[in-house]
């Protein structure tokens, strides 16, 4: 099926899995923008994927700076007058972060910034132009690590894996799923946490999965139709508890 007039933000789509993702709701047709904070690297991934017959632009976007934001904002209202896809992808991991009793705080507080609280700022300064579509749609990249329930269990392979910021960062990132798809109940617009899989990316450099097998489940739901559910956590396996 394709979409064509539809419009998706995604949000640090300059490589990775934001690009894939990017490039997937292109070829079905979305008009999709390329929120990265570095220019150079925004136009080249935009740029590539026009190069391939799809339809992408550059939005800059720091999802830290408020009036980068603001900005983006604008530009879409002026450009298209409406937003149909929010993919909050953009995040960061720090080499200082680790278990509670170890992690530097500052790294800490950067990692939340960007994962949680810059998602937070985004969502918000897009509400509006979410509100002018018929149908939209908020993707939040999670991530296994944000649930308390597989942090909590020993038998979970993620179960040793302590990253305070990066794990508080993606559980309060599915809090604001929780709490938005509540708040936007009686509207066109719904939110769902979507943890690609355990994906190799310049990330990490770890994972089994392709930036492309990684894309596909937050693609799915970006592009939910008549099968539309809201306030979920889920991976390729199923739903994930929180």
């Amino acid at each position: 099926m394709t979409h064509p007039n539809r419009v998706a933000l995604v949000t640090g789509a300059n490589k990775g899995i934001g690009l894939e993702i990017a490039r997937q709701l292109g070829e079905v047709g979305v008009t999709v923008l390329i929120g990265a904070r570095d220019p150079g690297r925004g136009q080249t991934a935009a740029a590539a994927l026009s190069a391939q017959g799809l339809t992408a632009a550059f939005v800059p976007l720091d999802v830290t700076d408020a009036d980068s934001i603001a900005a983006a904002a604008r530009q879409i209202a002026a450009g298209h007058g409406r937003l149909d896809i929010l993919v909050n992808n953009a995040g960061i991991v720090d080499p200082a972060d680790g278990p509670p009793g170890l992690a530097d705080i500052a790294a800490v507080r950067r990692i939340l910034e960007t994962n949680f609280i810059g998602a937070l700022a985004v969502s918000q300064a897009m509400l509006p132009l979410l509100r002018q579509s018929a149908a939209g749609r908020i993707v939040n990249l999670a991530s296994s690590l944000g649930s308390l329930a597989v942090n909590g269990d020993p038998s979970s392979p993620y179960y040793a894996a302590r990253l305070i910021g990066y794990n508080a960062s993606k559980a309060a990132l599915n809090m604001l799923t929780v709490q938005l798809s509540q708040e936007l109940a009686d509207t066109n617009i719904v939110v769902n946490s979507v943890s690609p899989g355990f994906v190799k990316t310049d990330l990490t450099g770890l994972g089994f999965m392709t930036p492309e097998e990684g894309a596909r489940l937050p693609v799915q739901y970006a592009l939910m139709g008549e099968d539309v559910v809201s306030g979920r956590f889920v991976e390729p396996g199923g739903a994930t508890a929180w």
